[in-house]
């Protein structure tokens, strides 16, 4: 290698850091007016948007693929600031096997059914991770392990971001319905909607009080990532013929996190700071995702893909319901 080539490879990744950050400042400005929509959809809708039009033949738009990486596993390892351990524990013996075994017979079904419907298996792991754990974020982190076609990285982002803004009107509806009460309401949002901003919306819905109930089951279901990525980079090893790194260090990265937060070492203005700071990082990887996008490629939606994202959520709604109301 060259020493023009040594410096303008980092060089170019710093250039491709502007046009993400600046996305990412979009997309939160766009979502604070229309919380819905949540800022990692609207971050790849944009990188999409760069991606086909004459905007993607800019230089600056060159060379986002690390970068895009980088921002994404930084954006993943400031996630477990979000996640006070005892907090997640006192939801009790009961709260916490709904949530793991929703968040496994989710995975694993979803699995089952995408492999049977013959999907592309990384796309397959991806929507699995995302619908049982926590949305974009884990779709996220999984792909450094399943090395998936930017296409289904992008279709998996869509498919959770519109199963999961369905529910947050659908939980609270059917939840009175059923006759549930608030406490349950909350927390069967927390253990099946799949993006946390979701299920703040939904708790909002349900009742004041249900907020830190359907928070606290979510969060308990953000927790179980680190293992969810070892889980899913077995599959993607089988399925690349290759060996991924059994723990990276951004899950590592994570994993402290986590632990400086329960241990309580941080202020709250620095937990504050982190949060934003979390979000802006998850835009800007998503926008440099949506600049592998070719709408030719991903449109019209694959039926398989939409029949495994009803499957999916259909599973997570009714096992974590059936367990709700067997043991709470």
């Amino acid at each position: 290698m060259t020493s023009v080539e040594t410096h303008t490879r980092p060089a170019s990744q710093i250039t491709a850091a502007v046009p993400a950050a600046v996305a990412a400042g979009i997309a939160l400005l766009i979502s604070s007016l229309f919380p819905l929509v949540g800022p990692l959809l609207i971050a790849l809708a944009l990188g999409a948007i760069a991606a086909n039009t004459a905007i993607s033949g800019l230089p600056v738009m060159k060379g986002h693929a690390k970068t895009t990486k980088l921002l994404l596993r930084l954006g993943v390892v400031l996630l477990g600031l979000k996640l006070p351990v005892q907090e997640i524990l006192d939801i009790g013996p009961g709260g916490l096997a709904v949530v793991v075994l929703t968040v496994t017979v989710t995975y694993f079904s979803t699995i089952i059914v995408g492999d049977r419907l013959g999907l592309d298996k990384g796309f397959v792991t991806l929507l699995a991770a995302g619908f049982s754990i926590c949305g974009a974020a884990a779709i996220a982190a999984v792909d450094d392990t399943v090395r998936a076609k930017q296409r289904f990285v992008a279709l998996a982002v869509a498919m959770v971001t519109v199963f999961g803004s369905a529910m947050i009107l659908l939980v609270p509806w059917l939840a009175g319905v059923l006759g549930l009460t608030a406490e349950q309401a909350a927390f069967w949002a927390g253990a099946s909607i799949h993006e946390v901003a979701q299920v703040v919306a939904a708790a909002s819905i349900i009742g004041p009080s249900a907020l830190a109930v359907g928070t606290t089951a979510k969060l308990g279901r953000v927790v179980l990532l680190a293992p969810m990525y070892a889980v899913a980079s077995r599959r993607g090893d089988r399925a690349a013929g290759q060996r991924a790194p059994l723990v990276p260090w951004f899950v590592i990265g994570f994993a402290v996190a986590v632990a400086v937060r329960s241990l309580d070492l941080l202020s709250t203005g620095a937990l504050s700071w982190s949060n934003g700071a979390t979000t802006f990082l998850l835009a800007a990887g998503m926008f440099g995702l949506g600049m592998g996008i070719r709408v030719k490629e991903i449109w019209p939606l694959p039926l398989n893909a939409f029949l495994l994202a009803c499957a999916s959520t259909l599973v997570a709604a009714g096992t974590s319901l059936a367990l709700i109301v067997g043991v709470m």
